[in-house]
């Protein structure tokens, strides 16, 4: 078996910081800690090991044709439902088509080298909790909803190595290239 990674934009460090002392605010859920705030922009279940260099240069190669753009956070959702939430996101409320384009391109070159992404279509978001599903998310939803975050400019996605330590327990994320846009 491979190595779980993925292709992601993250905020930078004030936009991540200001989100989780808004996050800590609300008592209730456990909420995703600011060190692994994160916009995937391809999941890769098993990446051989045979393709990790190959897989950075493609990314690299891919990311440098792409302008960096404007983002900002904004909105709030619920995967698959509010009624029976698996996932809260944070929305985009800026650079929601330069992350598509940006994902068009990461998947594109990660299935070039053999590390298949995931099939989910692609649809920006920061991940924020994993509430109970058997119950409603929409008290939730209309408080992230009224987060919006400063805009920053993406001109760097990361290739992060996601390790999985055991049930129950959260992955340790390590990034193992940072690629840049426009260069």
């Amino acid at each position: 078996m491979g190595r779980r990674m993925f292709v992601a934009v993250v905020p930078p460090g004030d936009v991540r910081e200001e989100l989780a002392e808004f996050l800590d605010l609300r008592d209730g859920l456990r909420w995703t800690p600011s060190d692994r705030m994160h916009l995937t922009l391809a999941f890769l279940a098993d990446v051989p090991e045979r393709t990790l260099e190959p897989l950075e240069e493609r990314l690299g190669a891919a990311v440098a044709a792409l302008e960096p753009f404007a983002c900002s956070l904004a909105g709030a959702g619920a995967f698959p439902h509010p009624d029976r939430p698996a996932v809260l996101w944070l929305g985009v409320g800026e650079g929601g088509a330069g992350l598509e384009h940006a994902a068009q391109r990461v998947r594109a070159a990660a299935n070039a080298v053999g590390a298949t992404p995931d099939g989910q279509r692609f649809h920006p978001h920061l991940t924020l909790a994993r509430p109970a599903r058997d119950r409603s998310a929409v008290r939730w939803l209309r408080m992230l909803d009224t987060y919006r975050s400063r805009t920053w400019t993406v001109d760097e996605v990361e290739l992060i190595d996601s390790q999985l330590l055991g049930r129950g327990r959260r992955p340790l994320h390590q990034t193992t290239a940072l690629l840049h846009l426009g260069r």
